[in-house]
């Protein structure tokens, strides 16, 4: 029996919630230019977020959610732990492409992440409509077309292609498990013990990697600010909070203008643009999983922003 307070899939989302989608999507939109535009080592910038994020988090948790970080059963715990893990691939593929393609080829690959949830979730026994198929099948052309493009532009564009693919899939995985934990575990404990994880997993990369963490001018670090108060806060937090009245289906479809956002500050900032002989393929991609979203793949966690 269906849940009568449950948002409808394709309902109109109220004015209030509108507004704060608005916000959601422009939040989002500023990641991948402060990536590109940030003085700062790729895999130090997925770190420093990350770190940023679990230092407001931590004390705010501890001071209001205590209770509830002591009942954690075991299980929580280690799903909350892993779902961080996925998180830090996600940023650790991700970010990085972002310097080596163009911001649109980036943005949009990362966005296969419905996609990968959908193919997850039938790996795990769930039905996939056909519409949903349809959605796959057009989604992969896309981004052949996309990287095809990219080959002809360098090796370089076709790596951060692969990476920013590989992203998708990681934040599928992320959001996946995080779905389940998020069933008996509040919005705020959960993203506090995965962010915290991401954190922690991406400092022991960098330390590996010999990565510096520090010396970056001024503005690096003001860069790094914004990235965490805009994507990981404003993008997250209120997505969070507009789910409560708005449908999974309708949000998902929403990020998916973070694609033409981010390439328009791109464009308007760093005076970067994709090839135009790919912008048939972004179209086709972005077409493809918007038919996923809708398909109602039952089982597939919502495309919430990782970025």
């Amino acid at each position: 029996m269906a849940d009568r307070d449950a948002p409808a899939v394709l309902a109109a989302p109220p004015p209030h919630d509108l507004a704060l989608l608005v916000v959601v999507i422009a939040a989002v939109s500023t990641s991948a230019p402060l990536i590109a535009a940030t003085a700062a080592p790729t895999l130090a910038i997925a770190f420093w977020r990350n770190a940023m994020s679990s230092g407001v988090l931590v004390p705010w948790t501890l001071l209001r959610h205590r209770g509830e970080l002591r009942r954690l059963g075991r299980r929580e715990r280690r799903l909350a732990v892993v779902a961080g893990i996925f998180l830090a691939a996600h940023f650790a593929t991700w970010v990085p492409s972002v310097r080596l393609t163009s911001v649109a080829s980036a943005t949009a690959l990362v966005a296969t992440q419905p996609i990968w949830a959908a193919l997850i979730a039938r790996r795990s026994g769930h039905y996939i409509p056909r519409r949903a198929w349809i959605g796959i099948a057009a989604a992969v052309a896309g981004a052949a077309l996309v990287t095809g493009v990219d080959v002809t532009v360098s090796g370089r564009a076709l790596l951060g292609d692969l990476l920013a693919t590989v992203g998708g899939l990681c934040a599928a995985a992320y959001v996946t498990i995080g779905g389940e934990v998020r069933r008996s575990v509040s919005t705020t404990t959960y993203t506090t013990v995965c962010y915290l994880a991401a954190a922690v997993a991406l400092l022991a990369v960098c330390a590996i990697g010999g990565v510096r963490l520090a010396g970056y001018p001024a503005d690096a670090w003001l860069k790094l600010v914004a990235l965490t108060v805009g994507a990981q806060f404003l993008g997250h937090s209120l997505a969070n909070r507009v789910l409560r009245t708005t449908s999974p289906t309708v949000m998902s479809l929403s990020i998916l203008f973070e694609v033409p956002g981010a390439s328009l500050i791109a464009l308007l900032w760093l005076g970067q643009h994709p090839p135009v002989a790919a912008i048939p393929g972004l179209l086709l991609l972005l077409a493809g999983v918007g038919i996923v979203i809708t398909g109602s793949v039952r089982g597939a966690a919502p495309a919430l922003p990782a970025e």
